[in-house]
């Protein structure tokens, strides 16, 4: 390990500690309670459904276990992916330590206003603590964020053009149809050309930037960053064209979660059209990127908004999906919290073990490039 990378690893032993604060903490469960008691109590109010608390205390239990079960599968699916990125050859990693990773990760990502940066600040660390270097951490975050998000991405398209084209049942209007597959599409485009970047991005950003010694540095982190993205893309599209069968745990994780939704619908003796329910959970799912714990609020009335611009009876709409926040939420908080707590004593046990970077934490993900970290 190069020297700086072992300086920057002796900077971060402890967990991130900007996630775990007591003010953070005590704020983001003060906001959770305010937020729910808000949808749970007061939206039902606002919008005149006085009756949809009768309705759900009368949803059928079954279909509500299902969903239970479906959720799960959901995370398994999720635990799957992790394995099939990032632990290869040689690795500290098991089924137990991939478990604890990726259930911190979601119950930091449910519980702190960060775009989703909490779960990644946490993986990260818990990763680098394993013995993985730094490049190859964010390289092979990277490649695990644009496979999960390539299966969002590419849904949108198909489902948005089926519905706008009537090939797919559900109808709706161009806005909530075409609307998100074109926004779908220019993601799709704009992470295929980071694939273009450079592999010596760096270099070539030090020979334009020679002599100047302040805006060298900013073009040596741009350039650092832009490459590490690039690396990351290119080792996604290198996993795809392996056919690596844990990729299918990212259709697993949307595909499970989905069915969550879907099941809370009949729990209700109601459900609209599957491309219907596909679309608006995508849709809701956009507020993820709202700085609000769990998206809490935003998903919420997003899913809702889309039920209804399909025309979904709005109560119908309201109890399903504040019934598949109640699983999507808390099933994966409540073990989450349990998880981060053994990851620390993982992490521990790492760290009292004789210090070294292990082979297949080192090696280049990348299949096809050569010299990829």
């Amino acid at each position: 390990m190069a020297p700086e990378e072992q300086r920057q690893d002796a900077s971060n032993d402890g967990a991130p500690r900007v996630l775990f604060t007591r003010g953070r903490v005590l704020g983001t469960l003060l906001f959770v309670a305010s937020a729910l008691a808000f949808l749970y109590f007061v939206l039902p109010k606002l919008l005149g459904l006085n009756q949809t608390w009768d309705r759900v205390r009368h949803g059928n239990g079954w279909w509500f276990g299902l969903a239970a079960v479906l959720e799960v599968c959901s995370f398994l699916g999720y635990v799957w992916l992790f394995r099939g990125v990032f632990v290869r050859g040689e690795s500290r990693i098991g089924w137990r330590e991939s478990y604890q990773i990726t259930m911190a990760g979601l119950a930091a990502t449910r519980l702190f206003a960060a775009a989703g940066a909490g779960g990644i600040a946490l993986t990260a660390w818990a990763l680098r603590r394993s013995g993985m270097r730094p490049r190859t951490v964010g390289c092979r975050l990277v490649a695990f964020t644009v496979i999960l998000y390539a299966v969002y991405m590419i849904t949108l398209v198909v489902d948005g053009v089926g519905l706008y084209l009537g090939v797919i049942p559900g109808g709706g209007s161009f806005a909530i149809t075409m609307g998100p597959a074109i926004f779908g599409a220019i993601a799709i485009v704009l992470f295929l050309g980071l694939s273009t970047i450079p592999v010596d991005l760096e270099r070539i950003a030090g020979r334009w930037t020679a002599g100047r010694r302040r805006v060298q540095r900013l073009a040596f982190r741009v350039a650092a960053a832009s490459a590490t993205l690039a690396s990351g893309v290119r080792t996604a599209m290198d996993l795809v064209r392996a056919r690596e069968s844990s990729l299918l745990g990212a259709v697993a994780w949307w595909g499970f979660d989905i069915a969550v939704l879907w099941a809370c619908f009949h729990a209700f003796g109601a459900s609209p059209p599957k491309g219907v329910i596909v679309m608006s959970y995508f849709v809701g799912m956009l507020a993820n990127t709202l700085p609000l714990p769990g998206g809490i609020g935003g998903v919420d009335g997003g899913m809702i908004g889309a039920f209804v611009a399909f025309g979904v009876d709005a109560e119908l709409a309201v109890i399903a999906v504040l019934a598949y926040r109640a699983f999507a939420f808390w099933l994966p908080t409540l073990p989450g919290a349990v998880a981060y707590l053994q990851l620390r004593r993982t992490v521990n046990r790492w760290g009292a073990e004789t210090p070294t970077v292990l082979r297949g934490a080192s090696d280049p993900v990348s299949y096809s490039t050569p010299g990829q970290p």
